[in-house]
Order: C-alpha cells, then sequence, then structure tokens
C-alpha cells in the first residue's frame, strides 16, 4: 500500500493523472501496467476527462488535470475483469484450504497444537474459549489471518478495542471481562480474510454501484438513504453512557452500586449480599446472573419454577412470594452452560468484581482445593481422568 500510495502521488504531480474510486480495483498492478501499455498506443486524452483548473486565470496559471474512471466503457470492462479474477483465485484458494489435512495450528488461548484441518482449530477456539471468528468455510487464507492475530497479542494488543496493554495477564483478564474475545469488525485489515467481501465485489453479484464495496458500506449506505428523508434536529442528542439493566425489570444505571440498590429496594434482591454470604467469585457470579437471565427471559421463577405468560405476571408473583431473594440450590445454577451470557453485551456482567476479596471469601468457606492433572501424558488422561465420569453423568441425566 505505501508503494501504490507512492505511485498515486507521482503521477498527479508529475504526470496531473488521477485514477478515480482507486480502492475499487480488484488488482492495482495488473490496472496499472494494462493503462500503461494503452497509454503509449493513443494519447491520454482518448481515454481520460481533462479537467480544467484556475480556468478563470490567465492562460499561463491555467492547468489541465486528467481524471481515468469507469466512465469510460474501457475501464469499466477492465474493471470488472479484474474482479472477476481476483474471486475465482480466491475461490480457488479456499476450495484448497477447505480440503487440506495438512494444516498445522496453535491455539491462541491455550498453545494446544491441532493438526489435520483448519476446522478442528477454528472449532476448539469457538467452542472452549468462546473466540469466534466465522464460520470456517467462510474463510480464506486462513493461516496468514491467525497469524495476524496471534502477532496482535504478542503486541499485547485487544482484538476487539484494539488497545494495548502493559503484560499477558493484564491483557487475558481485559478480554475475559469485557467479553472481548472477538474482532474488531471496523478493522479493514480483516476484510481480505472473508470470501463475502470478495463477493460482495464481484459485478455479476451485486448492483454496479456496489462494486468493490464491503458488506458495511452498503448497509450503510442504505441506512444514509432512510436518514436522507428525515428532517429532525439532531443538535441537541447527547450520547448516553452504557448502562447495565435490572435482573427483573427494565430499569437502567449506569454504576452496579447504583443497580444494586435498585434491586433491593424494587424486588428485595440484595446480589451484594448474595456475593458475600455465598463466597462467590467473578465466575461464579457470571453464573448467577446468567441463570437469573436466563430464567427471567423464559417467565419461569426460578425459586418454585412455575412458568408465566409474562414477565409482568412473574415479576409480580416473585415480588408478592418474596421468591426473588429465595435462590435455589448452588449446584442448579452454578453449570459451565451459564458461562454464556443470555443477552449479547450484557453491561451487568462487566460490572462485576474481581477483586482479592473473592479469594478470601473462598477460603473462609472451605472450598476444595482445585489441583490440575497430570498432563504430561495425554493418551492415558483421556482414559481415566475425572471428566469421563462426569460427562457420562450428565449424559444420563439428559
Amino acid at each position: 500500500m505505501d508503494e501504490q500510495d507512492k505511485l498515486l502521488k507521482h503521477m498527479i504531480i508529475e504526470h496531473k493523472m488521477v485514477i478515480a474510486d482507486v480502492k475499487l480495483v480488484a488488482d492495482f498492478q495488473r490496472y496499472i501496467l494494462y493503462w500503461r501499455k494503452r497509454f503509449t498506443e493513443q494519447p491520454v486524452t482518448d481515454f481520460c476527462s481533462v479537467i480544467r483548473i484556475n480556468s478563470t486565470a490567465p492562460l499561463e496559471e491555467q492547468d489541465n488535470y486528467f481524471l481515468l474512471c469507469d466512465v469510460l466503457p474501457e475501464d469499466r470492462v477492465l474493471r470488472e475483469e479484474l474482479q472477476k479474477q481476483r474471486l475465482k483465485e480466491i475461490l480457488e484458494q479456499q476450495q484448497q484450504e477447505r480440503n487440506d489435512n495438512n494444516f498445522h495450528g496453535i491455539c491462541m488461548f491455550c498453545n494446544e497444537e491441532f493438526f489435520g484441518n483448519r476446522s478442528v482449530l477454528l472449532n476448539h477456539m469457538a467452542r472452549e474459549h468462546a473466540f469466534n471468528i466465522g464460520l470456517p468455510d467462510n474463510i480464506v487464507n486462513c493461516n496468514e489471518f491467525l497469524c495476524t492475530l496471534q502477532k496482535k497479542l504478542d503486541n499485547l494488543q485487544c482484538l476487539y478495542c484494539e488497545k494495548t496493554f502493559r503484560d499477558k495477564n493484564t491483557l487475558k483478564d481485559h478480554m475475559r471481562k469485557k467479553q472481548h474475545r472477538r474482532i474488531n469488525p471496523k478493522n479493514r485489515e480483516y476484510d481480505r480474510f472473508y470470501v463475502i467481501n470478495y463477493l460482495l465485489s464481484n459485478p455479476s453479484v451485486l448492483p454496479t454501484k456496489e462494486l468493490g464495496k464491503s458488506w458495511e458500506e452498503v448497509q450503510l449506505e442504505d441506512d444514509r438513504e432512510l436518514l436522507d428523508h428525515q428532517e429532525d434536529d439532531w443538535s441537541d442528542w447527547e450520547e448516553r453512557p452504557d448502562s447495565a439493566v435490572c435482573l427483573f425489570c427494565e430499569k437502567q444505571a449506569e454504576t452496579i452500586e447504583k443497580l444494586c440498590v435498585h434491586m433491593e429496594e424494587a424486588h428485595d434482591f440484595d446480589l451484594l449480599k448474595i456475593k458475600s454470604e455465598l463466597g462467590l467469585n467473578f465466575y461464579q457470579q457470571v453464573k448467577l446472573v446468567n441463570f437469573i437471565r436466563r430464567q427471567i427471559h423464559q417467565c419461569r421463577c426460578y425459586s418454585c419454577h412455575v412458568k408465566f405468560k409474562s414477565k409482568a405476571e412473574l415479576r409480580t408473583h416473585m415480588e408478592e412470594t418474596k421468591h426473588t431473594s429465595l435462590l435455589p440450590e448452588r449446584k442448579i445454577w452454578d453449570q459451565p452452560e451459564y458461562y454464556f451470557p443470555t443477552y449479547e453485551n450484557d453491561i451487568l456482567l462487566c460490572t462485576l468484581s474481581d477483586s482479592e476479596s473473592d479469594l478470601t471469601a473462598q477460603e473462609q468457606n472451605g472450598n476444595i482445593t482445585i489441583i490440575s492433572e497430570d498432563t504430561s501424558k495425554l493418551h492415558a488422561l483421556k482414559q481415566t481422568s475425572i471428566l469421563n465420569q462426569l460427562l457420562l453423568h450428565e449424559g444420563l441425566k439428559n
């Protein structure tokens, strides 16, 4: 890109030549070589629109610039052919990667090695680490993609907000608590790794005006068309900070302290007291919040398990019976399935504390110390691990 910018600058300064919509040219090098040859065969003015600047000034101060754009049929055909050729190459590369069983990759989060097809590693990161970059069949140049992400992590950079941190532990804690285990959708650097962006730039797939644009640009233009017809005055609009939503109603608060006060006064539910009495660490708080969210979403009382027709009826029942403060046994909600939020971007989860007092509370309650299993002999571990018994028990329950 640096060399391309230098060339464009040279063409403007030295030759008064401007290329319209450069970013929509699929193969810039082939495009330049084609027109370099054509300009030796015919005058530039046969292909370019002439733009005269300072037209009202004296003749010696006037200057002509040459605009090369797809208004010219030959340029339009060239751009379309380059788009088709690039799409063909990308689809061939994608097919080769889909069928390749010699892939070797290392998980960015646990350093486990994977061999075979790329989908094994991608599915592992999505399933075990909640890091989902998309379906394997939608990705192209997978090795380069993974190397790009790994390089960012090695540089202690968050993949979503792209802030840089002082050490790996701080970065890991940030990405976990802020739910930033995903890539930044605004970063155009990732566009080339998704087949959809090449399909959107293919003239046989999209209308002419959408040629070469990413799906987000197309969607943004559609939104602009809607806004153009609105005459409302937005000058007094002020952005509000993200707010956490109550577990039982639609009340929002900017801090967890304010929200906890509301839940205690309006619903007789004291989250901070529950955390203290049960000695809940960060992960257990997450599971409890997600459990309650899911039960309320399903209009089911988590204390007596009665299901209602609406959230309003459920709320009335729980407040009258004081069931909001009657939590079920820990084994009901302290389950791995409740690591996953009921609602996307649940701000309440980001405000939960992860202080040293969590560890103290665990020690006071006499929680059993967890000792990791010996992983030096993985094959033997798979045969004897206690996890096999847990999975079998869970399967029988289901």
